[in-house]
């Protein structure tokens, strides 16, 4: 008797524990992996943070997970980024429901230049925890990380043009053209029936606004290969060139990968800030020929602008995400104006700058 009990006890325990086990290699082995759509990926600056969501589809777009299942996911991140959950920086995993609830994480942009996105780690498992089975996901995005901006003070913003600003004819019984608003235009040099019919605020530009020099600024490194001095330099250059865009000066930037010319206005700012990303270590001819030199070596950089010479290390007002969220709220009306080219900008562009550099 005390037999037959102690195998019935025993089937009792094993035969689920078979059949657990049986269900949850089934559940795996019948996986898929499915299709993913990332989220909230935007061009930005070092430091900053995003909040990046990983949906799941079946094979096309749009298209249902056939066959839910539990996973950890990961995302791979390039090493100029790091998982923003992370006390150390290092990736975890996501548990969530594949085909039923989306994947989130934040990741911080650490470097400059072109940071990748993927592919995405699958770890599939059973609802008993007992198999796990991995799957790749190819799909792979890229965000552009702009270098770290300071703010520049006004004093050395101004000196580069206000000369010429004052120089200048303050005719204003003609209006030339209109133009995209730019801080520190005067809110009487807004034209309201235009604005009403766009998106953002149209100013009316003067036919004695029209003749206002660009800024040239020439950028080098002291030594070839001087990563630490390429990304001063990339920063310095940013900084500088952005204020004076939000200054409304148009800027013609040389750097040893490529030149810009720059108009006040979103595409400008995108187009230095693209240039600034992908800066690298080396020289540029003729470098004394700009009103401005900008001379990088290792963690620091000399700024040359006729007879003044500053470090840009004085500078250390960082320009944060929430500098410029604060710096968009309104327009400025009382900063002073220069004379400004038609801004070349489209809608929708890179990032605006506010007074002291900061972009917005």
């Amino acid at each position: 008797m005390a037999v037959v009990v102690g195998g019935r006890s025993l089937n009792a325990i094993v035969l689920p524990g078979a059949v657990a086990l049986a269900a949850g290699y089934l559940q795996v082995s019948r996986v898929d992996a499915p299709g993913v759509r990332r989220s909230g990926l935007a061009d930005g600056f070092v430091g900053e943070e995003h909040e990046i969501r990983l949906d799941f589809h079946g094979d096309e777009p749009g298209a249902t997970v056939e066959r839910g299942f539990v996973a950890d996911v990961r995302d791979r991140l390039d090493d100029g980024m790091r998982w923003g959950g992370g006390r150390d920086g290092s990736a975890e995993a996501v548990r969530t429901a594949v085909g039923d609830e989306p994947a989130t994480y934040r990741v911080r942009y650490r470097d400059r230049g072109e940071a990748r996105f993927g592919p995405v780690e699958v770890a599939a498992t059973d609802v008993f925890g007992l198999f796990t089975r991995p799957l790749l996901v190819d799909q792979q995005d890229q965000v552009v990380v702009y270098p770290e901006v300071r703010a520049i003070p006004a004093w050395l913003r101004r000196g580069l043009y206000a000369d010429d600003a004052l120089g200048s004819s303050q005719q204003r019984e003609e209006f030339d053209r209109l133009r995209e608003y730019a801080r520190g235009d005067a809110l009487r040099d807004i034209h309201w029936p235009a604005t009403a019919k766009h998106d953002e605020l149209v100013v009316k530009e003067f036919a004695a606004e029209t003749d206002h020099r660009r800024v040239s600024i020439a950028g080098e490194t002291e030594h070839p290969g001087d990563a630490g001095g390429a990304d001063v330099l990339a920063s310095a250059t940013a900084s500088l060139g952005l204020s004076l865009l939000n200054d409304g000066v148009p800027v013609t930037v040389t750097l040893p990968t490529g030149t810009v010319e720059a108009e006040p206005g979103p595409h400008g700012r995108r187009e230095l800030l693209e240039l600034a990303a992908h800066a690298g270590a080396g020289s540029v001819a003729d470098p004394d020929d700009a009103d401005v030199h900008i001379v990088a070596e290792g963690d620091d950089a000399r700024i040359h602008a006729e007879e003044l010479t500053v470090a840009f290390t004085e500078f250390d007002t960082v320009v944060t995400a929430a500098t410029r969220r604060e710096d968009d709220k309104q327009p400025d009306p009382g900063a002073p104006r220069p004379n400004r080219r038609r801004a070349g900008g489209a809608p929708g562009g890179g990032a605006a700058v506010g007074d002291g550099g900061q972009p917005r």
